[in-house]
């Protein structure tokens, strides 16, 4: 018998309250600055960076831009990457026809793993970067990048779209690394609609990724770089400063319907082990099954029950991308072989994760 009537949906984008917005929208058509680095969009940065706790954050119009923009910003072109994340972390580079190549997560966190990293760049010198996604906001260990980077003299790049708010004890996870890609797309914590943003480590960077993003211009030099139209607009900047007012609320409701899955679930089916300095932004809650037949199952137990879920991330990059080097991926393989996602997002409610718990518990699929 079904527990669950209405739809429990995987994902629900955070909505901007009408009225707030409306009123950035009149001052928008008022002035007629649409673009180019408008008022709102330099309020948005200055608000992102005092609460993130990061400097030289640039504005990007999505997450994809925001990783090619950080690797041609950071001059890089062959790359070490995980096969365990959104197909976005390898297209944005193979879409720039940038050297890709494929090693292993641990096998414990689902991250690209440093000591798999490290023998790849020791079999091949001309590796230039590390690209590792903080799968499901869970930190990588950034620790072990850095010393691997300083050590082989490697760029270290995050796909961070999924780690907004997180911190690594008392410093934004943002602040690791050369630079860190963020998504503002509708289904991420925060949301811009469509929109990301790139944090730099150096402030020469920071510049240079400017000026590509606004077609290679300087203002007071002319055109400077080889760029692109890579900006976020007044319109997204005011749906962005209407939602940052709510992401202490949207952050500590979301962390505190992850501990509710995590606690009723720890002991009965596969959890990926968290950064033990990090804190939670509840941006996804995977867990892993036995088999794929066995996601497969679960997944169509609760769609029978109107509550949906995802095989994500699925299928491994490595085996989309199959002319990229691999390294050997078996951890990788034996992850993806049972993900899932289930639902959650800010319109939840502890009802529906229990809701979603006793329907995961009476599937037959454990």
């Amino acid at each position: 018998m079904s527990l669950v009537n209405q739809m429990i949906a995987l994902n629900s984008p955070l909505k901007p309250d009408l009225k707030k917005l409306h009123r950035y929208l009149e001052k928008i058509n008022q002035r007629g600055w649409f673009t180019n680095f408008g008022p709102l969009h330099d309020e948005l940065t200055e608000k992102l960076e005092e609460y993130l706790g990061v400097q030289n954050l640039l504005l990007v119009a999505n997450g994809t831009i925001a990783l090619q923009l950080a690797g041609r910003a950071l001059g890089v072109d062959n790359i070490i990457t995980t096969p365990f994340s959104f197909v976005a972390t390898a297209s944005a580079f193979r879409w720039q026809k940038d050297t890709l190549s494929f090693a292993d997560i641990e096998r414990k966190s689902y991250n690209l793993c440093p000591d798999a990293a490290s023998a790849a760049i020791k079999q091949d010198s001309t590796l230039n970067a590390i690209l590792a996604t903080h799968v499901y906001g869970n930190p990588c260990d950034v620790d072990q990048f850095e010393s691997l980077s300083n050590k082989n003299n490697v760029r270290v790049i995050y796909d961070a779209a999924h780690t907004f708010g997180v911190k690594v004890g008392d410093k934004s996870v943002l602040n690791y690394g050369d630079a860190s890609a963020l998504s503002f797309h509708a289904t991420k914590v925060f949301n811009t609609v469509e929109g990301g943003a790139v944090v730099f480590r150096e402030k020469s960077h920071y510049d240079k990724a400017k000026h590509m993003i606004n077609f290679g211009i300087d203002p007071c030099n002319g055109i400077v770089e080889t760029g692109l139209n890579g900006k976020l607009n007044e319109y997204q900047a005011a749906v962005g400063l209407v939602n940052l007012e709510r992401m202490d609320d949207v952050l500590e409701h979301r962390a505190a319907l992850f501990e509710l899955y995590h606690s009723a679930l720890k002991d009965i089916v596969e959890l990926p082990e968290w950064h033990s300095k990090a804190t939670l932004n509840g941006a996804y809650m995977p867990i892993k099954m036995r088999s794929s037949e066995k996601a497969k199952q679960l997944i169509n137990k609760l769609a029978d029950n109107n509550i949906q879920s995802r095989a994500y991330f699925s299928p491994a990059l490595n085996s989309v991308f199959t002319d990229c080097v691999s390294y050997g991926t078996p951890n990788s393989d034996e992850v993806v072989d049972g993900i899932l996602c289930l639902p959650l997002h800010i319109d939840m409610t502890k009802k529906d994760v229990t809701t979603v718990i006793e329907n995961i518990k009476q599937s037959g699929a454990l």
